[in-house]
């Protein structure tokens, strides 16, 4: 990777603390500044993504008349030195803008409030450096020579949608008439002054910003930026047409993945960190499809499988035991899969693997038999439970005197000691979409038609675990699927890729030929 910087072979020394020189004289800056041609980008055309935003956008403005609201997308964030990690923007500005990979750091969305009509938007976005500016060979976080053209203001609001202005004019726009009393609002008796709410956790300067703003006009300090937070997560409960379209995109290319990961399993065994050859063969089969990974890929083989979130990959692929492969693509739109299979590395399960296994996968059919419209969506989790407490005390792993009944009631419990995670989460452009929801909006909700969300039971025998018998010390399994309500009942959107125990061994020796 390139200095930051443009070095010069006539560079004097010890005339400043930076290593790093950067040739100013006039004529190096004239003869950067002239001679190219044009460089063109696609057609800049209005984004199908871009209807389905206007209407996120006007749902969410609906529950702040009055307040002008702000989306920051989030800076670039420094990695090492002037090393960047590529951007990712805020999920609340990808989804009420319909912008996605890594094109936009430090760009803002503002829905302005107006006077009988709707909020009006105006994407605030860092504008493309000329030819004519020093910042064209010289800004390595915008310059065209660092990181390519940029479309220009007018190029991206053809994209959007929407006017698109230079950040300069950011503050002043925020600020303008912040606090001055305007329409009534809601039948108010009066007016109210004009308030000012910014997205938390977004873009600490812009949140300062804001917040500077907001005492400059005399407004009070306690504000509902968590009332906006929570309302943009919860928007995004029910999903439209295009995200459930980004959705199926995303397990589609993330059951191709899996069966990239089942072919590498002789790779994996002959490796020394056989979990890495699992775990790059997913990521780069994700970046190759996608933008990346939607988080970070576990593949967890024997007693890893134990550890709910392994991600350190360093682990051998042995013959015998049990892979487990948690993992999703993020596609383009920034939308990802969340899936995880359980594999047999020799291809066919073991008496205690397939008794273990057996249960979970019967513990996903029970889950989603309860996803109906109409169930609340702890029903699910709670359907899956069942299934999971009468296994182990059919096998006699719970304490004595503790039955499938008492342990499933709040006094009780002891089951989780094997399955201590919950069964289900929305899924969405973040893998743990809608985190910010209401409580009463998420596990005590009531299903309904363009839910998206997860079911993942799973058992966790630690090796250590004294509790239960020998043979099944350190077997981990989990078995994930994405799941659509609809007005018909649950789709499983990830069924292509196979879940059942004997279809699990079929599938293998078919991708092993």
């Amino acid at each position: 990777m390139s200095d930051e910087s443009i070095t010069s072979e006539t560079a004097s020394t010890g005339q400043d603390e930076d290593h790093r020189h950067r040739p100013d004289s006039k004529a190096f800056l004239d003869f950067m500044r002239s001679g190219w041609g044009e460089t063109k980008l696609p057609e800049a055309r209005l984004s199908p993504d871009a209807e389905y935003a206007a209407v996120r956008r006007a749902k969410l403005a609906a529950n702040f008349p009055g307040k002008r609201l702000v989306f920051p997308a989030g800076p670039l964030k420094v990695r090492a030195n002037d090393t960047d990690y590529r951007f990712r923007p805020h999920s609340a500005f990808a989804h009420l803008t319909g912008l996605g990979t890594d094109e936009h750091p430090d760009a803002v969305l503002v829905l302005h409030p107006q006077p009988d009509a709707p909020h009006y938007p105006v994407l605030y976005m860092m504008p493309n450096a000329g030819r004519e500016t020093k910042e064209f060979f010289s800004d390595s976080r915008y310059g065209e020579f660092w990181v390519g053209r940029r479309r220009t203001l007018a190029e991206e609001a053809a994209i959007v949608g929407i006017e698109t202005r230079d950040r300069a004019q950011l503050r002043a726009d925020l600020i303008n008439g912040l606090g001055e009393l305007g329409e009534p609002v809601n039948g108010d008796n009066g007016p109210t002054p004009l308030e000012l709410l910014v997205m938390p956790n977004s873009d600490p300067e812009i949140e300062q910003l804001v917040a500077t703003a907001r005492e400059a006009a005399g407004l009070p300090a306690e504000n509902k930026n968590r009332d906006l937070e929570r309302a943009a997560s919860e928007l995004r409960l029910i999903k439209d047409a295009r995200e459930i379209e980004h959705l199926r995109e995303a397990v589609n290319q993330t059951i191709a993945g899996f069966e990239k990961i089942a072919k590498a399993i002789p790779h994996a065994i002959s490796h020394s960190r056989g979990e890495r050859v699992i775990e790059t063969t997913f990521d780069a089969h994700a970046r190759l499809a996608g933008n990346a990974v939607g988080y970070e890929t576990i593949a967890a083989s024997g007693d890893n499988a134990t550890t709910l979130h392994w991600i350190s990959s360093t682990g051998k692929v042995t013959e015998g035991d049990l892979l487990l492969v948690d993992a999703g693509v993020e596609v383009d739109s920034l939308y990802t899969a969340d899936i995880t299979r359980t594999i047999p590395v020799n291809g066919r399960f073991s008496a205690p693997q397939r008794q273990v296994y057996q249960a979970v996968y019967d513990a996903c059919q029970a889950a989603f038999a309860a996803a109906q419209v109409g169930a609340k969506f702890k029903d699910v989790h709670n359907a899956a439970m069942e299934v999971i407490a009468n296994r182990l005390a059919a096998w006699g792993f719970l304490p004595e005197g503790v039955t499938a009944e008492s342990t499933l009631t709040e006094e009780g419990q002891e089951y989780r000691r094997w399955m201590v995670h919950g069964t289900s989460h929305h899924l969405g452009l973040d893998v743990h979409d809608c985190a910010q929801a209401r409580k009463e909006m998420y596990s005590e909700a009531t299903l309904e038609p363009g839910m998206v969300f997860t079911i993942e039971p799973g058992l966790y025998f630690k090796p250590d675990d004294l509790t239960v018998p020998e043979e099944f010390r350190g077997i981990g399994v989990r078995i994930e699927d994405d799941i659509l309500i609809t007005p018909n009942g649950p789709e499983n959107l990830s069924s292509a890729l196979p879940a059942a125990p004997d279809d699990v061994e079929t599938w293998l020796a078919r991708l092993s030929k």
